[in-house]
């Protein structure tokens, strides 16, 4: 069973960084699609970004791009979405998420993610 612990949500200022991390622990296979989302108050939650450990490819949400950069420390088992020029708009709920996955490519929808976080908290004012 695979648990996913996020870490690095807290209050900045637009313009400012930020970088989460999702440790994962539980692994039974070597190849996963990691997620991360974010859910705004009333809004649907979005994907913004999803990383393949095996291959590591990397796909962005256009809302994202240029922006977020997910990477991975696979001695860890973390992955990471570091978060740069963050706006108001970028104000979320936080999540990870994994499914195992032989081969990328690996989407943003919450639908084929089966592990998630509890998510962590990021405000932008």
């Amino acid at each position: 069973h695979v648990q996913l612990v996020e870490s690095g949500g807290a209050s900045v200022q637009a313009g400012e960084s930020l970088r989460l991390s999702c440790a994962a622990s539980g692994y039974t296979y070597s190849r996963y699609c990691m997620g991360w989302f974010r859910q705004a108050p009333g809004k649907e939650r979005e994907g913004v970004a999803a990383i393949h450990t095996h291959i590591g490819t990397i796909y962005y949400a256009d809302s994202v791009k240029a922006r977020f950069t997910a990477s991975q420390d696979s001695a860890k088992n973390t992955v990471y979405l570091q978060m740069d020029s963050l706006k108001p708009e970028d104000t979320a709920m936080y999540y990870c998420a994994a499914v195992a996955r032989f081969w990328a490519p690996c989407g943003t929808a919450t639908n084929e993610y089966q592990y998630w976080g509890q998510g962590t908290q990021v405000t932008v004012s």
